[in-house]
């Protein structure tokens, strides 16, 4: 089979090429440790090397590529001690999203998380991993979105790439628990009830992290 070259697509590139190699690192095609050779990139994408520099050092800002002087770039690595900080940030903002979404709820967005779920129900059910990751990473934007709080979802975007990062890693076993933690969290949305939808998505977040945790001790 060829493969698709980004350059063949004349889209933006930079955006374009950072989008890929975060793709590629969230789903360990890049490992972690690996080092980032830009000429090797950039034939693989079919790009010149000034796009893969600057995608680059926009993956070291958002902290999924570690360049060292004199040596150059590479995947960075994702710590447990790490991993223990994003899940406690993640149950203090997911906690006030779903609060706020039950608050500001409707019908038409309660539908539009249900749409997302039914995505995600298809995916786990045939095993489509990299979809599963995306449509649980959608789910949580969405609901950061019905919060309406402009604040809130910058803070959340960022932490959500993260969360993927982590979520990609024990996708296998956490898909199908995942999913049903979110049609909870989402029926408790469209009910209205504050205190419900922000206690699912507390302990939706700290099953995430048991799971995660799980999966680091089995691989010592």
């Amino acid at each position: 089979m060829t493969e698709m070259t980004i350059g063949g697509t004349h889209r933006t590139l930079r955006d374009e090429v950072t989008a890929e190699l975060r793709r590629r690192i969230m789903s360990g095609e890049l490992e972690q440790g690996e080092r980032l050779v830009e000429d090797r990139l950039a034939a693989q994408l079919g790009v010149s090397r000034n796009p893969v520099r600057e995608s680059i050092r926009v993956l070291a800002t958002e902290g999924f590529v570690e360049v060292v002087p004199r040596i150059g770039a590479a995947v960075a690595r994702l710590s447990s001690a790490e991993a223990e900080e994003l899940f406690d940030v993640r149950m203090a903002i997911e906690g006030l999203a779903a609060r706020l979404a039950a608050r500001k709820a409707t019908p038409a967005s309660a539908a539009r998380l249900r749409r997302v779920l039914e995505e995600a129900k298809d995916a786990v059910e045939n095993g489509h991993l990299d979809a599963v990751a995306d449509l649980n990473t959608a789910f949580h934007r969405a609901v950061g979105e019905v919060a309406g709080n402009s604040y809130l979802n910058l803070m959340m975007a960022p932490m959500l790439q993260r969360a993927q990062w982590v979520f990609s890693q024990t996708a296998a076993v956490r898909g199908p628990h995942s999913w049903t933690e979110h049609v909870s969290l989402c029926e408790a949305i469209a009910a209205g009830d504050e205190d419900e939808a922000q206690a699912r998505a507390i302990a939706h977040v700290a099953a995430a992290r048991r799971s995660y945790l799980a999966a680091v001790k089995s691989q010592q």
